[in-house]
């Protein structure tokens, strides 16, 4: 009858988890859940910022086809009525739910998260959302702020939780209706935190004592970074406890030991998230459909911790482009189980000790544009064609090719794969790339740098990355009529991986690099 699925999707997660080889952090939960998955850990999105990353993912399409690059657009008036994945399974005979944050809510997604389109029933928020910015951290002279870094007391907050405790639970009561009701479902789940304001249970910073907690490797400004790459953070300086820390803007640093504080309530939010994730995948034990429930879990994209002096997403860089990305599919990444028995019992992360190493692990480089025609592919479902070079008006294609043919391949299989490259040219075509782009109102850093509205637009960065490098192109940038001119090139960024995983030193200004131009072209 074709699987069900579940897709985990979580607000501003780098891969800061024990299956991605983090030492620090405790993940239990979505650790187990790697050990029974396909992992990949060179995976992508497509701009890092929530809407057009979630829109690009959700439709199968990169933001040139969504047209979205900010938050004011609905893309099925703006660029054209693409058909999403949910709606495509919901095509297909599956009920559709929402959870929390999946599309970006607003103008984006019509202010109904595509509703009807995209889903059976309306899609449910927690209300505990709306009190997100609200005052209510409490400060060491007892008042309440609005602060980045905010532990609390759940107890005291409005309506005594916190939006993701919400979100599990209305998760965990619709996979009960969907096994009374034997539906076949598709459940996406959307979790906010490790978003900003780091609003967590205060319990949590227990696992990460401050002195454990370190600065990030490269955390100044690289010299060679064009000032039209870099993102001035400017939602970090409108929290009231970094307000008074009166940081110059662009480039001045956060205090040392504020940035330890950042660190450590980010590795703490990310445990308090473990912990919903391994609360709901327990119920889909409790319910016995973990034997035929398809799992992703991911991310809308990363966000810096302080690396090249820089907070947030708002860039190119790895650490705001790259994503947690795995799969469980049952009877493929792992042997399906005897009825009864458990796959994903709760892991406590405050007592459980050990890790759990991946079931199959991929370093092929890989787009979250690709999940919609992956997730057709794996549910049995008719994989979308391709979309032509013009697909505005193509109401089903995607732009990201199904990556389930590196599944099964062996990492020593894919070794040797390499070698038995005789024509170099072949190799290098054959070789994946990630593309990844951002736009900039201007070649230095402004006030709206981090979120350009489209008329404000004025220079787009196209980012490519394999395996060996990253090379990004800033280029003028048309908002009239969405034209990327490569002729006019106003900066360029050159990392190669191995001498510089970080990609802290620029080397694109000593490099010839007109075949890297002519791939970024093509």
């Amino acid at each position: 009858d074709g699987m069900n699925v579940l897709l985990i999707i979580v607000d501003d997660l780098r891969p800061v988890l024990g299956c991605y080889g983090d030492k620090l952090v405790k993940s239990p939960n979505i650790d187990q859940l790697a050990s029974q998955s396909m992992v990949f850990s060179n995976a992508y999105a497509q701009q890092a910022v929530c809407a057009p990353s979630r829109v690009s993912f959700l439709t199968g399409r990169r933001p040139d086809t969504t047209r979205l690059y900010d938050f004011y657009s609905y893309w099925r008036v703006h660029a054209g009525n693409y058909s999403t994945m949910p709606q495509y399974f919901k095509e297909n005979g599956y009920v559709t739910l929402s959870v929390g944050k999946v599309f970006h809510p607003g103008i984006s997604s019509n202010y109904s998260d595509d509703y009807p389109y995209s889903w059976s029933i309306p899609p449910f928020h927690p209300s505990a959302e709306k009190h997100e910015n609200d005052k209510t951290c409490r400060g060491k002279d007892g008042k309440l702020y609005a602060n980045l870094v905010c532990p609390v007391n759940v107890t005291e907050m409005p309506g005594e939780t916190l939006p993701d405790i919400q979100s599990t639970e209305e998760a965990i009561h619709l996979l009960n209706i969907m096994k009374t009701n034997r539906q076949k479902f598709f459940l996406a789940v959307g979790y906010h935190k490790p978003h900003i304001p780091l609003r967590y249970p205060q319990e949590f910073l227990k696992l990460y004592p401050l002195e454990n907690i370190t600065l990030a490797p490269d955390p100044w400004v690289p010299k060679k970074l064009p000032s039209v790459a870099y993102n001035p953070w400017m939602d970090i300086r409108q929290r009231d406890d970094v307000k008074t820390l009166n940081v110059s803007f662009p480039y001045g640093a956060l205090p040392d030991d504020f940035q330890l504080q950042i660190r450590q309530s980010y590795y703490a939010a990310v445990s308090y998230l473990d912990v919903q994730v391994g609360l709901l995948l327990n119920a889909l034990d409790n319910v016995g459909l973990s034997n035929s429930t398809i799992v992703v879990f991911t991310a809308d994209h990363g966000w810096s911790l302080g690396e090249h002096g820089e907070w947030a997403k708002y860039s190119n860089f790895d650490v705001a482009t790259r994503v947690p990305l795995m799969f469980y599919v049952p009877g493929m990444t792992t042997s399906l189980v005897s009825q009864g028995a458990r796959v994903f019992p709760y892991l406590d992360p405050f007592s459980h000790i050990g890790g759990s190493v991946p079931q199959g692990q991929s370093k092929k480089v890989v787009e979250l544009v690709s999940l919609f025609s992956t997730l057709a592919e794996l549910a049995g479902l008719e994989i979308p064609p391709a979309c032509p070079e013009m697909s505005f008006g193509v109401v089903l294609c995607t732009e990201g090719t199904s990556i389930v043919h590196y599944f099964n391949v062996s990492e020593r299989m894919m070794e040797e794969d390499k070698e038995g490259c005789d024509n170099t040219d072949r190799c290098f075509k054959e070789e994946p790339f990630a593309f990844s782009q951002y736009p900039r109102p201007a070649d230095t850093p402004q006030w709206n740098s981090d979120k350009p509205k489209l008329k404000d637009i004025r220079i787009m960065g196209y980012s490519m990355r394999t395996i060996d490098y990253r090379y990004t192109l800033w280029v003028q940038f048309d908002p009239n009529n969405f034209s990327a001119n490569f002729e006019d090139v106003h900066a360029g960024e050159l990392y190669m991986m191995e001498n510089d995983p970080n990609q802290d030193y620029n080397i694109y200004y000593n490099t010839s690099h007109g075949w890297l131009f002519k791939k970024i072209l093509d």
